[in-house]
């Protein structure tokens, strides 16, 4: 899954498709000086002491052209606020590639783009704007962005806008590592929310190797298990001997979800000289979900020394589920030998 990728496209009704005027979007901790919607003293979106600008599609068609030729040139693109707010407007066009000439335009501009980027995020009743606003705002990678981008994921009515926010905040790296966190930690976030939370924090990964070997000792069960899921990379190409003790240590967590994850993580890392150790033991855990996922990295790691655990184990096995897992990697690690 890439950034681009995040968000998946859901048709919305009339209704959904804008904000609607006093809707009651939810505060979080990592906001700080962000209008409320209710606060909007018109219905168009406000840009500064302005009313949100509307382009012709002549307009739009021009000023396209304008800035494909500037960028063309090399010649650097106007800054001030007045020709931004224009291009953010430009997100708004019905054309494609318009849109995505006007994206690339503000991403060329970079950091100046940004605080009229946030205010269509939060602002613009156009769900059109508010998605390519995000995906611009992943172009730039700009941590100020991060308050926004976290109120749109668990605020925003369109899916598209929620996914798109969570890539920009994975673009932005280690500052993000908190805010996705703080998703992991709201009991009012959404299945899809806390997966894009997981996937963002696998793909910071290598940027934010401290935050993630702190959040795999967190008191919060969930940032633990998200962590543990991360820290695959981080044991494969940076050969982390910290992560791979943190790893270890996650089999014998208190909670079964982190165990369950450890032992999914360890079939991964294609070491079974060291993993088959580890995961052998957890064959007799007291969760199913730990067992099963502990034959499969068995069966994964073609791990030979575990027949007779194995064997053993399913007779003894009562879940009829997990003893068909541990049948299963007794014949692919048989055939494979």
């Amino acid at each position: 899954m890439t950034i681009e990728d995040c968000g998946k496209e859901q048709k919305l009704s009339s209704s959904q498709a804008k904000v609607v005027e006093g809707h009651p979007w939810p505060r979080s901790p990592f906001l700080t000086n962000m209008p409320d919607q209710r606060e909007l003293s018109s219905p168009s979106m406000l840009i500064g002491e302005q009313q949100e600008i509307r382009l012709s599609e002549e307009e739009a068609y021009d000023l396209a052209a304008h800035l494909k030729q500037r960028l063309q040139e090399g010649t650097p693109l106007d800054a001030d606020p007045d020709s931004i707010a224009k291009m953010v407007a430009g997100l708004g066009d019905p054309r494609g590639l318009l849109r995505l000439r006007f994206a690339d335009s503000l991403g060329n501009i970079g950091s100046a783009a940004v605080p009229a980027l946030c205010q269509a995020m939060q602002a613009s009743h156009q769900v059109t704007v508010r998605r390519a606003a995000a995906k611009t705002l992943t172009l730039i990678a700009d941590e100020q962005s991060i308050p926004v981008l976290l109120n749109s994921l668990l605020t925003d009515p369109d899916s598209v806008v929620q996914g798109s926010a969570m890539g920009a905040l994975a673009a932005v790296g280690a500052p993000a590592v908190e805010a996705v966190f703080s998703i992991l930690e709201n009991p009012d976030s959404s299945e899809m929310q806390r997966g894009l939370a997981n996937w963002a924090l696998a793909f910071i990964g290598d940027k934010a190797p401290e935050s993630l070997r702190a959040a795999a000792t967190s008191k919060n069960p969930d940032i633990r298990q998200a962590a543990i899921a991360a820290l695959g990379s981080q044991i494969q190409s940076m050969g982390d001997e910290q992560a791979r003790e943190l790893l270890t240590n996650a089999l014998n967590d208190p909670i079964s979800n982190v165990r369950a994850e450890a032992a999914t993580l360890l079939g991964k890392l294609q070491d079974s000289e060291w993993a088959a150790p580890l995961l052998i033991p957890k064959l007799k855990d007291e969760d199913s979900w730990v067992r099963k996922n502990s034959a499969l990295s068995l069966m994964k790691l073609d791990a030979i020394s575990a027949i007779q655990d194995l064997s053993q184990c399913a007779e003894q096995e009562a879940d009829s589920v997990v003893k068909a897992v541990m049948t299963l990697a007794i014949k692919q690690i048989e055939k494979n030998n």
